[in-house]
Order: structure tokens, then sequence, then C-alpha cells
């Protein structure tokens, strides 16, 4: 006679054999893009293109200008902090060759000097390091508004269903990168956004 455990085994086993596999027909089938109809989403009528990013950022025009009022904008901020690093420099290397022939009250006050030199540099480059930063990020998000309207102007011209950038794209045909289109909108300023067509 079985115990009861070894019974229930058993039973457990029998019914994991008794029980239907799931076969191809019976797989749900999950359509993607349907509206609640239950038709399949169609996908082959879809015109679908790659932009290249990156290389059109360094095609916009106004990127000249963009460096340019960064430059107007921190160099004088850069020349600043340039000759104060060459005053620190000075400190350390005259404490380095007469410190021998300082007295102590010289040493204390050279070393304070060159103590609040440093620290007032460190701030300074801090404070101008992200500034420069975030002047850098507004331009940037500026050129790349202008790049995303040509990249618009092109879906409208040519009925572009999707366009994705190309570096997100683990694949992508050549005939389908307009990354060229994109670049002749921006050189001929074509990039602003248009009324839609009727």
């Amino acid at each position: 006679m079985f115990n009861k455990s070894l019974w229930g085994v058993l039973l457990g086993f029998l019914m994991i054999l008794n029980t239907p596999t799931a076969t191809a027909e019976q797989v749900p089938d999950f359509d993607v893009g349907t509206s609640g109809s239950g038709s399949r989403g169609q996908t082959s009528g879809l015109k679908i293109g790659v932009v290249e990013y990156r290389s059109l950022m360094e095609k916009v025009a106004q990127r000249e200008q963009t460096e340019k009022k960064l430059e107007r904008e921190f160099s004088a901020r850069q020349k600043k902090l340039k000759a104060d690093l060459e005053e620190i420099n000075k400190i350390k290397e005259r404490f380095a060759k007469e410190e021998g022939a300082l007295s102590e009250e010289e040493k204390i006050k050279l070393t304070k000097d060159g103590q609040k030199r440093i620290l007032d540099f460190k701030n300074a480059e801090t404070e101008f390091n992200q500034d420069l930063n975030q002047t850098r990020n507004e331009e940037q998000q500026k050129l790349f508004k202008i790049v995303l309207e040509a990249v618009q102007a092109v879906a409208r011209d040519e009925s572009y269903d999707l366009i994705l950038d190309r570096d997100g794209a683990p694949f992508a045909k050549d005939s389908i990168n307009v990354t060229a289109k994109v670049a002749s909108k921006l050189e001929s300023g074509e990039g602003s956004p248009k009324a839609p067509k009727k």
C-alpha cells in the first residue's frame, strides 16, 4: 500500500501527463496596432526614414554663430581664471625659493594668501564651468530645434510616416537614410515650420 505522500506525487505526475500541451492554434494572437477591431495592424504601407542627428548638428549654419556667442560671453572670464592661476603658481614658486629666508610671520602670511587665492580660484572655476555648460546646453537645444524643423519639413514634403535617429536603429538600409535631404533643407534655410499640406 502506498503512503499518502508518494500517492500525491504520482497523482500530480499523472495530471501533468494528461494536461494537453499548447499547440500553434492555441497560442493567443496578439495584434499590434489594432484599435479593438481584431484586424491585424498593417505596416507594409509605412514610409520610414532614418537621419543622422549628430552629423546634422555639425552642419547647422547657426552653429558658428553659437560658438562666437559663447566665446564673447565667456572669453573674459576664462582669461581671468588663467591669470589667477598664474598668480597662484608665482606664489608657490616664491614660497619654494624663499622659504629659508622668510620669517615665520611672512611664511604664515604667504601661506594664507596662497590658500585664499586657491579657494577663490576653485569657486570661480566651478561657477564658470556651470555657467558655460548651462549656456552651451541652451544653445545646443536651439540648434537641435532647427535640425528637428528641417527633419519635419522633409517628412511633410515627401510624406514620410516615420523618421528615426540612425544611432538608435540597430539596422537601416542606406536607401532610407534622409540625412542628405535634411542637410539640403538646412543649407537652403527651409527648416522653418510650414502650414500642413491639405
